[in-house]
């Protein structure tokens, strides 16, 4: 079944590989991926973000790569995955950070809008760190 996707992009007066370099490290999304809660910790081999919203949950990362692919899957509390594309490509001197936004099954259209309004949130605060660097 398809669902619904939208990609939200915001352009970051900074290099790719400078975006890439600080999105990349799973240290520091809690100072812009607000949606992960106020911390993340290594456990073994998996990054676990202990107090979100929806309760513990693990995050898993593509290896680091050249590309500027940032994709990462969360695991819910209850076992579900989701699966998250981020790119972040060249945009000039910048960079242009893109998230692919999927709708989760049985997401209603208000539902769908505020997480899309999130994920805005948490790419305008990683600009602003970024360009504020």
């Amino acid at each position: 079944m398809t669902h619904s996707t939208r990609h939200v992009s915001i352009h970051v007066d900074r290099t790719r590989d400078d975006v890439y370099a600080y999105a990349s490290n799973p240290e520091n999304l809690p100072a812009w991926a607000l949606g992960l809660g106020g911390s993340i910790e290594r456990d073994g081999d998996e990054w676990v973000a202990p107090d979100t919203p929806m309760g513990r949950v693990t995050v898993a990362f593509v290896p680091p790569n050249d590309l500027g692919v940032l994709d990462h899957d969360v695991t819910l509390p209850g076992g579900e995955v989701v699966n998250n594309p981020v790119r972040v490509i060249t945009d000039g001197p910048g960079s242009l950070v893109t998230f692919t936004l999927r709708r989760p099954a049985g997401a209603s259209d208000a539902e769908f809008e505020r997480d899309a309004e999130m994920v805005t949130a948490d790419l305008a605060r990683l600009k602003n760190l970024l360009e504020s660097a």
